[in-house]
């Protein structure tokens, strides 16, 4: 299956997922906000969890409540970013946010409880031993919490307000946690199910994590809003630093590619078995959206 058909399917099942965990619930707005918000995407650390079971020789049903754990997490901070005392985004996947399709509670609410939910999905029995899934759960909990997505997030607005932009080595820290850690938890996972050696994807995910970021700020200054879906050229005009800013869009273009290459060299040890992993890191720094 070539890599755009297994995105696509990926995504299919992880949406149905999903949407089977959220059809236990009872009918009400938040509950109708949390499905409108895990709706669409690209589901790329989904994929990555799925990529890295079948990797090493695990079917989909394995990992699929991992694969949709991390895009409820994503979906809560997409929703929370998205929030006026955030980022302030009226779009996201070419829709009205959460907040503005409902009120900022009702989004604060769906957000807390897709955060919850990511957590419920990691128990599940099939996803292993009472020992894989402590170390799924400790594992996302660090990727998105005060040592990872958080912090990042966290550095970032303090960053606006600091008066100063930041500097190549500071954004780059900043990212590892806002953008890299959950990449990082999503690439790792299909080995932690399979109890199998991590240190390559470990590899491949750090440099995958910056290349995203990087191919997000070059969007940011290049991309259409019509097909990202979602509003663009925000930085420059809060006078952010970005890669952009600081290394020239030329200068960002080359980094980013140097990054696919050290990522694809981290999956030597695969083979052709992670073709779509080399698939996967080309279309981070190729996408329009």
């Amino acid at each position: 299956m070539t890599f755009p058909d297994r995105l696509a399917a990926d995504a299919a099942l992880i949406e149905a997922r999903l949407m089977a965990a959220l059809a236990r619930r009872a009918d009400q707005p938040v509950t109708d906000a949390m499905r409108y918000a895990v709706r669409g995407g690209k589901r790329l650390r989904g994929f990555l969890v799925l990529e890295g079971a079948r990797l090493h020789g695990l079917p989909e049903a394995r990992a699929i409540s991992a694969a949709a754990a991390i895009e409820a997490l994503h979906a809560y901070s997409l929703v929370h970013d998205d929030l006026p005392c955030m980022d302030d985004d009226d779009l996201r996947r070419g829709q009205p946010t959460v907040h503005r399709r409902w009120d900022e509670a009702t989004a604060v609410l769906a957000g807390d409880a897709l955060q919850t939910l990511a957590f419920e999905l990691l128990c599940d029995p099939v996803l292993g031993s009472a020992e894989v899934r402590m170390e799924l759960v400790s594992g996302l909990a660090r990727a998105s919490g005060i040592d990872g997505m958080v912090l990042g997030q966290a550095l970032d607005i303090a960053a606006e307000t600091a008066g100063r932009p930041l500097t190549l080595e500071e954004i780059t820290a900043m990212q590892a946690g806002k953008t890299g850690a959950l990449i990082g938890f999503s690439a790792e996972a299909g080995a932690v199910i399979a109890g199998a050696d991590r240190a390559p994807l470990r590899r491949y995910a750090a440099a995958l994590g910056l290349a995203f970021q990087i191919a997000d700020d070059i969007l940011d200054v290049t991309g259409d809003e019509a097909r990202a879906g979602k509003r663009l050229h925000k930085d420059a005009a809060a006078g952010k630093a970005t890669f952009v800013s600081l290394l020239g869009l030329e200068g960002a273009q080359a980094r980013a590619a140097a990054l696919v290459a050290e990522a694809e060299a981290a999956l030597a040890p695969y083979g052709d078995r992670a073709a779509n992993l080399i698939a996967a890191a080309r279309f981070v720094i190729a996408r329009d959206t």
